[in-house]
């Protein structure tokens, strides 16, 4: 028999192969073909307008990447069954199934208080039990439940092939070649010791690397003020459809979005109630889009005003400090926007916002990077590194932003 398989041609890291099988059945699920409708780095496209990537090109990207680390791995007489392999490769795909459209966006306003690792767990239960129990390793090692704990920290830790894959893709669609990091180097460095993830001395700089680009991409394309602008956007004009759904007024949109706006579900009730996952499943960033252009026309003002903003790219003002800003401040700009647009103080508020985004780069709390020497002994990065200084890494970054319509001076 002819050993079968698909080729996928990626622009980042070249041909990767589909074994025929489980794997391939995962790639052609509608709930992984979903993520094709779905961009990677949400609204970013904002600022680097070649970010247009989808999360199922980086769900492909972390699978060739964990292929690459378990051939790795094997080479250096870390024993692993092809059962465990075929899981770990299965969990790294599926492993962003549970993405809704601008992700955290949705977190924060229609689909309140579960986050997309819980619904990713929904959902790869929901084919294990389509697929007959095929999935029953995968999950185990997703949920960290399987004995051999470094094949999670491969789909889910400081070095994760996740992290791997979306630190090189941003950076190679965004063009911010900083981000461009070593992903290959880093993987020939891993290895296994009392089952845990470490790396070889001599990758220390790809290391080191690493932490930089992470930190500069943070800080240049996740949390750019423009994109975080711009989300806050979308985060007001959702908060005002739900708002406007509640009071009974009649909104476009898809019925997927429809049922979100119009219903206040419960994270106790996205849990049990199929017919949430159901309409979850069927929102993807076109419902967003598609809603957006058509509430440019509703007759209220403040859903219209922010959706043109959103589509025409007439993005909120923005100011970085690093304390918080004022009461005064924030009033006043509140009532200057009333005055402008015509509106009261309360749908005022929604062109004012001030999130508050705290990061630090690396956290040894929560699973720390070990360097291993060639005589065995184990150094966390910290103290393993003489260039870096890892605790400036580490110390936590708060910035405040206020973000506002912009006025139009009087005349």
């Amino acid at each position: 028999m002819t050993y079968e398989r698909k080729i996928i041609n990626d622009p980042v890291f070249g041909f990767i192969n589909i074994p025929k099988g489980l794997l391939y059945d995962i790639i052609r699920h509608p709930l992984l073909q979903r993520l094709t409708r779905i961009k990677q780095v949400g609204l970013s496209s904002v600022v680097y307008p070649g970010a247009q990537h989808t999360r199922f090109q980086h769900s492909l990207g972390a699978f060739y990447l964990m292929s690459e680390a378990i051939t790795q791995l094997a080479s250096k007489g870390n024993f692993i069954f092809d059962s465990e392999a075929e899981a770990v490769q299965a969990a790294i795909l599926l492993h962003d199934i549970g993405h809704g459209p601008f992700s955290h966006v949705l977190e924060d306003t229609i689909v309140k208080g579960i986050t997309h690792e819980e619904i990713s767990l929904m959902l790869m239960e929901r084919m294990n039990k389509e697929m007959n129990g095929q999935l029953s390793l995968a999950i185990q090692i997703f949920k960290d439940e399987y004995p051999k704990r470094f094949l999670h920290q491969l789909v889910s830790g400081q070095l994760d092939m996740d992290r791997l894959d979306y630190l090189r893709r941003d950076s190679f669609y965004t063009g911010v070649s900083e981000g461009n990091i070593g992903s290959a180097r880093i993987i020939k460095m891993l290895d296994v010791a009392d089952d845990h993830l470490v790396i070889e001395s001599k990758g220390i700089y790809s290391i080191e690397n690493f932490l930089t680009a992470r930190r500069l991409m943070y800080w240049q394309v996740y949390l750019h003020k423009t994109s975080v602008a711009y989300e806050r956007m979308l985060i007001s004009t959702l908060l005002r459809a739900k708002e406007l759904a509640s009071r009974g007024v009649e909104l476009f949109a898809s019925p997927a979005l429809r049922f979100f706006l119009y219903n206040n579900i419960e994270p106790e009730e996205f849990r049990n109630n199929p017919e949430c996952i159901e309409n979850f499943v069927q929102l993807d960033d076109n419902d967003v889009w598609t809603a957006l252009k058509v509430w440019c026309n509703h007759p209220d003002k403040v859903l219209s005003t922010l959706s043109t903003g959103m589509i025409n790219r007439n993005i909120f003002k923005v100011e970085i400090s690093s304390e918080p800003f004022s009461e005064e401040r924030i009033n006043e700009l509140t009532l200057q926007i009333s005055q402008q647009l015509d509106i009261t103080l309360s749908e005022a508020s929604y062109f004012v916002s001030t999130p508050s985004i705290e990061k630090n780069m690396y956290d040894p709390a929560d699973d720390s990077i070990d360097i291993i020497y060639k005589d065995g002994t184990i150094k966390n990065i910290a103290e393993a590194s003489d260039m870096l200084n890892i605790s400036l890494l580490s110390k936590k970054v708060k910035k405040y932003y206020i973000c506002y319509h912009r006025l139009h001076k009087q005349t």
